[in-house]
């Protein structure tokens, strides 16, 4: 393996590296390939920015609870500034004000001779904006911050002024920012000399009692993170090497080229070029560079997080140790005998790209052939190479169609190693198989695919691989190849379905039993495959997971939930001392029974049989999941998986909801319609309520004619409309033949409507608004909620209970009672049952209900 050693003369520059001086002169070395972007954007300095933010959040945090610590500290340093002599003070002072501009000024020029203006630019723009930060956080901290805050980053100057200091140094952010952004961390004694006159300048400011400890650390936090956000919003230079370095460096390792094109792109974004040489093969060449190792560093990242690490490769830290694993895959993949490219040499291309130089091989990937062009020997030819890489521990990692060159309609060749293990366990090579079997049967089916792998590597092997076959183990590509042909196929069939009814070519129940068959995903037909070869082969999922998910959200649900409760309900909003306990505790029973009204909505509109109690707790759960959804979307997910989980089939279930949710739109218009009549009637309609009526009635006309006027909404909403009559109305005509259903669940939309405005009626009479008459409220509650609901916050927080307030007071409601009443109605209905919602969520899970 051949080498280029980085230079030790000196600190790297940032632009690639120009051409030596002794390349022939006038020599064209042609190269086929777009231009490169003049700017990337680095994940690296979206952390940065981010990690800078919470320490500016932190040092304000800070200031508020630590105050005696750092009311001590100030006291300290103005103590033992007194031993400091003045003139070394001033001397001090004097050049560090000037250095600290000098030296930038200094740098810029420098950067301006080597031609590198855009770095001096973004440098400039990051200063301006670090000027403008530091006077909105001056401004913040002396018109309206906690005086805990105030104390901690401001302090009187010396001498009896009564202008309080600065929090933020108007001068030396914009420097932080500037340095930063310029890139002097790649600059040793440029960054030490302008880190010693900040900190010189610091220092002097401090003992002088012109700032205080605090504020130096977030003058400093924020020219750092305005930098680092400038340049991930701008993009930094791109350093990316372009085809005509590459074709230097290829000098430089001993061959001859003459031309090069550039190649589709290999997994991770790693560049390829194919190069032709005067004399010799054509060359496949891969280049690796910071920027490709930066990109997907957020989706890796959870990747680690969420999986286990025998599922996850662990990322190079270093181009060096990139260029050291890929070469050390392919010279093993060599050795094992397995068919793969010839890696033939590497070589670095500056300090911020590396190549690597393999024979190409010529043919097409599996994502290009057609399903009739897959042979079975082909695909015996890949599983062959797959065994021998087994037999050696070496895991491929990266078996998807693009992995996959067919040189022949006989022989296949594995490409794209670099992602690959040596030395790998048991479960990652069991992955492998899972990937490859998935890999094919996307393309050629799971019969075919389960066949030729059984041929080749044994049915016991294959069945092996069965617990790995779960989504979460597969690349991103294959898990949205999985998505996509479950929709398109599900897709497909119900339109089938819909035409072969009308037509009564098939009745509902055959079609909706194609659907189910058609919505099938293709991992359980591989499953149903490998059981049919091998009956004992192992079922249980292998456990791939760290985090879950749904583990995650209920963490996240608990924290928002908390923070909310203390954020948004505080107790002297309830006036605790002026609420009567009955009417209190008749809205607490108001509530509790809007439990059992929703679970009568939900089994009147199902023709089987459900357990009362076990649908009971479905909607107490239900309260629990409204904290990470939407209003009413997170209940009709979890209600069609109750459903589902009840032993009913998918299509039914989504119609049976469907169909319980469309009656409940009905009912509630008809309720609105009702209660605005008779209140319009007991008022002489001179009332808000009415208004309010009239108010929703012409916002729902809008909101039609919106629709219909726009047509990617009008597709939207015929599509969606279209299937869920499809399943509603049949549904609907089997609930006909048992009356008592249907008396059920109308008879629980009524409930639960009637049940929320007791809730809130009661609410508002604890407070002394009790010339409202119930219809009034109940017009308030129909619309204000419906209002509040329709912006998609969880559980409808905050819009929720200004539309319900604002909706009260229009009605007649003071303030002073509508405020407390809304804030206790949302307290019973809403948060009290969060606690019982998540018990009864994690009880209906371990018993497999949801």
């Amino acid at each position: 393996m051949a080498a280029q050693q980085p230079p030790d003369d000196g600190p790297a520059d940032d632009r690639p590296p120009e051409p030596p001086a002794e390349e022939p002169a006038g020599e064209y070395l042609a190269v086929d390939e777009p231009l490169l972007p003049p700017r990337a954007h680095r994940p690296s300095d979206l952390l940065r920015f981010l990690a800078g933010l919470l320490g500016i959040i932190a040092v304000f945090v800070l200031a508020q609870v630590a105050v005696s610590t750092t009311t001590g500290i100030e006291n300290d340093i103005t103590v033992n500034a007194k031993r400091i002599p003045g003139v070394l003070s001033t001397i001090a002072a004097l050049v560090s004000s000037i250095a600290v501009l000098a030296v930038p000024l200094a740098f810029a020029v420098e950067r301006l001779i080597k031609r590198d203006g855009l770095r001096v630019a973004d440098g400039v723009l990051a200063s301006v904006l670090a000027y403008g930060v530091s006077l909105g956080v001056d401004w913040w901290v002396a018109a309206s911050a906690p005086d805990a805050i105030r104390n901690a980053l401001t302090q009187f100057p010396p001498g009896g002024g009564e202008t309080l200091t600065d929090p933020v140094h108007g001068y030396l952010a914009p420097v932080i920012a500037y340095m930063t952004a310029v890139g002097m961390s790649s600059r040793p004694r440029w960054r030490v000399a302008l880190w010693v006159v900040v900190i010189l300048s610091g220092a002097t400011e401090l003992i002088s009692g012109y700032t205080t400890p605090l504020s130096l650390l977030l003058t400093v936090l924020i020219g750092w993170s305005v930098a680092y956000g400038t340049l991930y919003a701008i993009g930094s230079p791109n350093i990316r090497p372009t085809g005509q370095h590459l074709m230097i460096g290829l000098r430089k390792v001993g061959f001859v080229p003459s031309a090069a094109h550039l190649a589709p792109d290999a997994p991770g974004g790693t560049r390829r070029y194919l190069v032709t040489q005067q004399h010799g093969p054509l060359l496949d060449v891969h280049v690796i560079d910071r920027e490709q190792q930066a990109s997907g560093f957020f989706y890796r990242a959870w990747r680690r997080l969420r999986l286990r690490s025998v599922a996850v490769r662990r990322s190079p830290q270093s181009l060096r140790q990139a260029l050291e694993q890929e070469a050390l895959i392919a010279y093993a993949a060599a050795a094992s005998g397995a068919r793969a490219p010839q890696l033939v040499a590497t070589s670095e291309l500056g300090p911020d790209a590396a190549i690597l130089v393999y024979e190409n091989v010529a043919g097409r990937t599996l994502d290009e052939l057609d399903a009739e062009e897959i042979t079975d020997a082909v695909m015996a030819s890949f599983w062959e190479s797959v065994a021998t890489l087994h037999e050696r521990r070496i895991a491929h990692r990266r078996l998807t169609g693009e992995s996959l060159l067919a040189v022949d309609d006989k022989t296949g060749c594995l490409v794209n190693l670099s992602g690959g293990d040596i030395a790998a366990g048991d479960l990652t090579l069991r992955i492998d198989v899972a990937q490859l079997l998935t890999t094919f049967a996307l393309r050629i089916g799971p019969e075919r695919a389960v066949a030729v792998a059984t041929t080749v590597l044994g049915p016991t092997r294959v069945a092996e691989a069965l617990p790995l076959l779960q989504p979460v183990g597969l690349s991103r590509q294959t898990r949205a190849d999985l998505q996509r042909m479950t929709k398109e196929r599900k897709a497909a069939a119900q339109a089938l379905a819909l035409e072969q009814v009308a037509a009564g070519e098939r009745t509902q129940q055959q079609a909706e039993e194609d659907i189910a068959q058609a919505g099938e995903d293709l991992l359980s037909k591989i499953r149903g495959q490998i059981l049919a070869i091998v009956p004992e082969a192992p079922m249980a999922p292998a456990k791939l997971e760290r985090l879950k998910p749904k583990t995650l959200i209920m963490v996240v649900a608990l924290t928002f939930a908390a923070y909310l409760a203390l954020t948004t309900i505080r107790p002297d909003q309830f006036k605790v001392s002026q609420m009567n306990w009955g009417w209190a505790a008749l809205a607490l029973a108001a509530s509790a029974v809007s439990y059992v009204a929703a679970s009568m909505s939900l089994t009147g509109f199902v023709p089987e049989r459900l357990p009362f109690g076990r649908t009971v707790a479905a909607q107490l759960a239900g309260s629990f999941v409204k904290l990470v959804a939407p209003a009413a979307v997170g209940g009709i997910a979890l209600n069609t998986r109750y459903l589902q989980r009840a032993g009913i089939r998918p299509v039914q279930a989504v119609a049976s909801v469907g169909a319980s949710q469309l009656a409940g739109l009905g009912g509630h218009l008809l309720l609105l319609f009702s209660f605005g009549l008779i209140t319009g009637t007991q008022t002489n309609g001179d009332l808000g309520a009415s208004r309010a009526v009239i108010i929703g009635v012409l916002t729902a006309a809008v909101l039609a004619l919106v629709v219909a006027a726009v047509a990617p909404l009008r597709r939207f909403v015929v599509t969606r409309v279209r299937s869920l009559f499809f399943g509603v109305i049949p549904r609907m005509l089997d609930l006909m033949q048992t009356p008592r259903k249907l008396v059920t669940g109308f008879g629980g939309i009524l409930l639960l409507t009637l049940s929320f405005t007791a809730c809130l009626d009661a609410s508002v009479q604890a407070f002394g608004g009790g010339h409202v008459t119930f219809a009034a409220v109940a017009v308030v509650f129909l619309t204000a909620n419906a209002a509040g609901s329709a912006i998609p916050t969880p559980g409808g927080i905050g819009p929720v209970e200004i539309a319900l307030i604002t909706a009260l007071t229009v009605a007649g409601v003071p303030a002073t009672a509508a405020t407390p009443a809304v804030f206790l109605y949302r307290l019973l209905t809403f948060w009290l049952p969060v606690l019982p919602g998540w018990v009864a969520y994690n009880v209906l899970q371990r018993k497999g209900a949801i």
